[in-house]
């Protein structure tokens, strides 16, 4: 989830995604049962699911270290905001989601006792 509030206008975006290992390179598709949230615009839904794959794209890069990816993304899930979602809040969104799928993913594995904790 990205969401800033610092004035008007304001940011919000919610994105699931699910990262896979793949073969070289970046495959990024919408699931056949995308669930929508707080929008009914197919186009305006188009326009901030291609920025979604923008800010993951540039993510990936700029994480990379000039590494190429070997990823499947697929997008499960938007959440829009009826006035603060925009497609540069969707951007930073799929930024995150990097972020944050990069940070599981290093994250060491917990000892049993400490996951029952």
């Amino acid at each position: 989830m990205y969401a800033r509030q610092a004035s008007c206008p304001s940011d919000f975006a919610e994105v699931t995604v699910d990262f896979e290992p793949w073969e070289a390179g970046l495959v990024f598709e919408a699931a056949a049962d995308l669930a929508v949230d707080g929008d009914n615009d197919p186009e305006w839904q188009a326009e901030c699911r291609a920025a979604v794959e923008t800010g993951i794209r540039d993510e990936l890069t700029r994480s990379g270290a000039g590494l190429s990816p070997a990823a499947a993304v697929v997008l499960r899930r938007m959440r829009f905001h009826p006035v603060d979602s925009h497609p540069r809040a969707f951007l930073q969104a799929g930024r995150l989601a990097v972020r944050n799928a990069l940070a599981a993913a290093h994250r060491p594995p917990q000892a049993a006792t400490e996951r029952r904790g």
